[in-house]
């Protein structure tokens, strides 16, 4: 059986790039793409979940979570960092808990190591 994956990640439009000059929306996007398209290429069945910064936010992974059902969530690098995020890594994070208990919970560290994260605790 083929297992699924939501990937959990801030929309990279509206993160903020000021430490990191160097980096840009559309390569962070590209990253991601190409990590969706690594996973989907090692068998798993992958939904993206990009979520803005506001009250959508919760609403946002809470469609995703109780649309399908998911063997892995994995929890972006952007929703960790800043500290200033905590509060809204601390709500997805429980939206998770509650409402795929049985699903997996990994985090990447960057937008290029997705894949990792997800075959540490799955395989596909």
């Amino acid at each position: 059986m083929t297992k699924r994956i939501l990937a959990s990640g801030i929309e990279p439009g509206n993160a903020d790039y000021s430490a990191f000059p160097q980096v840009t929306p559309e390569l962070v996007r590209d990253y991601i793409d190409a990590q969706l398209l690594r996973l989907r290429d090692l068998g798993y069945d992958v939904t993206s979940c990009l979520i803005d910064l506001d009250a959508a936010a919760e609403a946002g992974v809470t469609a995703a979570l109780r649309d399908e059902n998911f063997d892995c969530i994995v929890i972006g690098a952007g929703l960790r960092e800043p500290k200033e995020r905590l509060l809204l890594f601390e709500k997805v994070l429980n939206l998770v808990h509650r409402l795929a208990p049985d699903a997996a919970i990994c985090f990447n560290t960057t937008p290029a190591d997705t894949a990792e994260a997800v075959q540490r605790w799955v395989e596909a």
